[in-house]
């Protein structure tokens, strides 16, 4: 047979489609497609998952003609022509988060008006990647990574069936088949495709193909693209870990992104401001540590910079929390946002000729000129007045910083401070 063997085993009913059972239960809405009541569907999901045969299914079950386009090779002047050839297809557009603004206007009259039924697929965001409009008139269903157990089941299907490698006496023990469902990681073309290599790596002995694990490395897939979905879901779990004090996840997601490839740079700019955002004056030497590591991986490089990048991850991650410098200057964004007053007349630079005339500079206190080093007045414009920002925590280093604002009268005291 020439065709690889995940194409010959791809589902032609949804009796045998593995996978999905969030969305193919009785009140699912794919569910719903298959059995007459079509909708314009987007399909986002990790590669493997069943996306083109779902939609090839949804065509069947419409009993309408299926079109079937990659939106890398296939542009408005060849859409044009398959749409005129066609009576209300099921167009299924592979990887449509490929396609410009404007070729993605091009569907939105007749996705409005049920010319064509669009089933869309993309592994990234779509709520990044595809055009509001066209979002709007598209349901987005969101495909899993295949379970150990959904794998295994294909496997054994591929195995027995006449389609797949049925005409064969094979043998795959257990751990094999427990390898082959890690490696491929919830991607079932994949696995079928690790599957065929193994097959065809045995040796039958008296007409039994027996499996074995290979001697040399697999490399397990992992779900990961610099530029796509996984980068910013992976990225986001390891600052929510830090976050939220956890040095054992830090490690784990760090290393996910350093074997998947991420650029080290980024993800130690990423925890120069963690250290900001989430650790601040509970802790300022966060700051320094992790710019410094941010210099040093910048000198180091791979792969050796991964130990630099543990040291600061578990660094953070242990460091006591305190965002309080970053709602501060949040606060004060959003209100330089509503109202900029002037500048008040004895805050302004009274350098320059003529300007002391006009009181500019005047009844400033200069604080150095006391003993303390601090001297009460107003540095806000009168209609701030009152205003507070940087609200100082109890939380490790700041404590100190509150207790000192504390007794200049900048802060009030908390009662159980006194």
């Amino acid at each position: 047979m020439s065709e690889p063997l995940a194409y010959r085993m791809r589902p032609q009913t949804i009796e045998e489609f593995v996978g999905q059972k969030h969305l193919l239960g009785k009140d699912g809405l794919l569910s719903k497609s298959l059995s007459g009541k079509p909708t314009s569907l987007l399909l986002w999901g990790p590669p493997g998952t069943g996306k083109t045969t779902l939609a090839h299914l949804i065509g069947k079950a419409t009993s309408r003609q299926t079109i079937v386009i990659n939106a890398v090779t296939t542009g408005i002047p060849d859409l044009k022509k398959l749409l005129a050839q066609a009576d209300h297809p099921v167009l299924f557009v592979d990887e449509i988060h490929r396609w410009s603004k404007s070729q993605q206007d091009f569907l939105l009259p007749f996705v409005e008006s049920g010319e064509v039924l669009l089933v869309g697929s993309t592994t990234e965001n779509p709520y990044y990647e595809v055009i509001g409009p066209l979002l709007s008139r598209l349901r987005v269903l969101r495909l899993e990574p295949l379970s150990d157990e959904d794998i295994k089941e294909i496997l054994k299907k591929a195995i027995i069936d006449p389609k797949g490698l049925g005409e064969f006496t094979i043998e795959m023990p257990e751990e094999v088949m427990d390898f082959v469902a890690q490696v491929s990681a919830g991607d079932a073309r994949s696995a079928l495709n690790l599957l065929e290599d193994l097959f065809n790596l045995s040796v039958p002995v008296d007409g039994k193909y027996t499996l074995q694990i290979p001697s040399e490395d697999v490399l397990r897939r992992l779900p990961y693209d610099k530029t796509g979905d996984e980068h910013y879901q992976v990225i986001s779990a390891f600052i929510k870990c830090i976050r939220g004090s956890d040095p054992d996840a830090a490690v784990y997601w760090l290393s996910r992104m350093l074997k998947s490839g991420e650029d080290p740079t980024f993800i130690a700019r990423r925890l120069v401001i963690l250290a900001a955002e989430d650790i601040g004056l509970a802790d300022p030497w966060a700051l320094l540590i992790a710019q410094s590591g941010f210099s040093a991986v910048e000198q180091i490089g791979v792969p050796e910079c991964g130990l630099i990048l543990s040291e600061v991850a578990v660094y953070l991650a242990q460091a006591p929390k305190s965002n309080s410098t970053a709602k501060a200057i949040w606060t004060a964004q959003e209100t330089v946002e509503k109202t900029t007053p002037p500048v008040p007349i004895h805050l302004r630079n009274a350098n320059f000729r003529g300007l002391k005339n006009l009181g500019w500079g005047r009844d400033y206190k200069y604080p150095h000129d006391h003993k303390s080093g601090f001297v009460k007045q107003e540095y806000l414009p009168k209609e701030l007045l009152g205003s507070k920002f940087f609200e100082p925590t109890d939380i490790g280093f700041e404590k100190r910083i509150k207790e000192r604002m504390e007794s200049r009268g900048q802060v009030e005291k908390d009662d159980k401070n006194e």
